[in-house]
């Protein structure tokens, strides 16, 4: 007999490099019902009322580059979340955009953030001081009513806003997308002076605890902050 799926989530994916990784891990522990949105391909905006979790991934792409076809679309999605009440967890590009969206503003970082980093918390139940994974070029304004939770000397790391978390880091990140990521993004690595093969091997290293941590987060953002409701999955 088939279990009822505990809720309905969307995953918004920028491109093939970029998958959900541990996201999905957690996803499918919760026993969610899991869209993705190939979102660059597919030009339709789903109901964000149709779903109880929206997840917006990363992107090579910059949120505050309206020239990209999907960020206006994306960004409607999410001011629509927002005004109905569906939380959403924003990923790098994602919290970038949400942030936009909701009030903030993106822009270009003084200095770019890639490798595993420590970041400065206010809540360590919820957001570890890490290392996180980072790759970003960009950085972001709170938008109004948001709560930072977590900075470097960068910019702000998370931050929650009703029952939408974002984050800069990479919590989802496996040693199979860090593969992926340093085939299709080895110029920016190089333009960096990062060596990819003392970072694939750095993340290899810290993945057991990476996992820990992260799904340690995702599961005290889903419990305590998102607070399903119980007819969530009946919707």
């Amino acid at each position: 007999m088939r279990t009822q799926p505990e809720f309905r989530a969307l995953i918004v994916q920028h491109e093939e490099p970029t998958p959900p990784g541990l996201v999905s891990e957690w996803l499918d522990q919760r026993a969610a019902a899991v869209d993705i949105l190939r979102i660059d391909v597919d030009d339709r905006v789903p109901d964000p009322r149709d779903y109880q979790l929206i997840v917006s991934l990363g992107s090579e792409f910059a949120a505050f580059d309206d020239s990209i076809p999907f960020i206006r679309r994306e960004a409607e999605l999410l001011r629509q979340a927002a005004a109905a009440d569906v939380p959403v967890l924003g990923l790098c590009f994602g919290g970038q955009l949400m942030a936009r969206a909701l009030g903030g503003q993106s822009f270009r970082a003084g200095r770019s953030e890639i490798g595993w980093l420590p970041v400065r918390t206010n809540d360590p139940e919820l957001i570890a001081e890490g290392p996180w994974f980072q790759w970003h070029f960009d950085t972001f304004t709170l938008p109004p009513g948001a709560r930072l939770l977590a900075e470097t000397d960068v910019g702000p790391q998370a931050y929650v806003i009703g029952r939408s978390l974002g984050l800069q880091f990479h919590p989802e990140v496996t040693p199979e997308i860090m593969d992926a990521w340093v085939q299709s993004y080895r110029h920016e690595l190089d333009a960096d002076g990062v060596d990819p093969d003392a970072l694939l091997e750095e993340t290899r290293r810290r993945a057991p605890v990476s996992r820990r941590l992260a799904l340690r987060l995702l599961n005290r953002y889903l419990d305590a902050i998102v607070r399903l409701r119980p007819e969530a999955a009946s919707r």
